[in-house]
């Protein structure tokens, strides 16, 4: 890793019920989410987010695995986001909740905390 890299390549969002994880996900971010082939002989469903694996940022999946599941602790993902209030908004109405609104970080822009339909803490973060 070059030490101007961003130093996360991937990230995963495990689901318990994919159906209604990517309908909350493809409502709160307007986005459609693509199936992804997993390992050969693994017992496991990925649908990956729109992106492109060679532009700054990261790229990642929802998935549904019989090795993890969902959780509100652990790491936190920020999505990036225009106005993190919309998406925030948005998240409550396609079955999630909002457990902190808008709030601002400063120089930093703001944020927002959610809880997903399968019951996973995720962050929002936009420039204003």
């Amino acid at each position: 890793m070059s030490a101007m890299s961003n130093p996360v390549g991937w990230f995963e969002i495990y689901v318990s019920d994919m159906a209604r994880a990517r309908a909350f996900y493809e409502g709160v971010f307007q986005r459609s989410l693509s199936p992804l082939p997993g390992p050969p002989g693994a017992q496991l469903e990925m649908f990956m987010f729109p992106g492109e694996m060679n532009q700054p940022g990261c790229v990642g999946a929802l998935v549904r695995s019989g090795m993890r599941g969902p959780s509100p602790e652990g790491a936190l993902i920020y999505f990036s986001c225009a106005d993190c209030a919309q998406e925030a908004e948005r998240a409550s109405r396609h079955g999630g909740a909002v457990l902190m609104p808008k709030t601002s970080i400063g120089d930093y822009g703001q944020i927002a905390i959610v809880r997903d339909s399968e019951g996973n803490t995720i962050g929002l973060h936009s420039a204003a």
